[in-house]
């Protein structure tokens, strides 16, 4: 099945999925936080097709999020992938996402993984924070407005409607 394209979106969100949305890249990308930087060893934990895993980390580093860094190993030229400033400001959505699967669609057992902050030990989670005031509202309290780039697109109507109203 062909997949659609949200490149010409005016949705932050959509654009969002456009680089990290398809299948698999999520979990590419937490391998990579969790310092699996080669190519085989992302394969082997995850048991990606490899022709899958070629192309998804081709478009990370063609959208910058990844970068590739040759190296030698036995002889032959090899590549690793490491994260960019963008690649590695994805770790809060990765967060969130756990966070959500702790809380909705939990192991039995407990939650497999915690991300913890290396100088005190601490529970790193994600968090909604306003700019303003540095007050935590519950997702009832946050309301869309329109922004600078508010247009009516295609997928997007929701948009057009909040820049008839502001």
């Amino acid at each position: 099945m062909a997949r659609t394209s949200f490149a010409d979106f005016a949705c932050s969100v959509a654009r969002t999925m456009e680089v990290v949305g398809e299948w698999w890249t999520p979990l590419i990308l937490r391998d990579i936080f969790l310092g699996l930087n080669r190519f085989d060893a992302i394969a082997a934990d995850l048991g990606i097709p490899r022709k899958v895993l070629a192309e998804r980390l081709a478009k990370l580093v063609e959208h910058g999020v990844l970068t590739r860094v040759a190296y030698r190993e036995t002889g032959r030229t090899r590549h690793e992938y490491r994260l960019t400033e963008k690649g590695a400001d994805f770790l809060t959505t990765l967060v969130a996402l756990m966070d959500w699967g702790d809380r909705w669609q939990p192991l039995a057992e407990g939650p497999p993984t915690r991300a913890e902050h290396r100088d005190c030990g601490g529970r790193v989670t994600a968090r909604l924070v306003c700019t303003e005031c540095g007050a935590m509202p519950v997702p009832q309290e946050v309301i869309a407005t329109a922004g600078p780039g508010v247009a009516a697109h295609k997928g997007t109507a929701v948009l057009g409607r909040l820049a008839r109203r502001g």
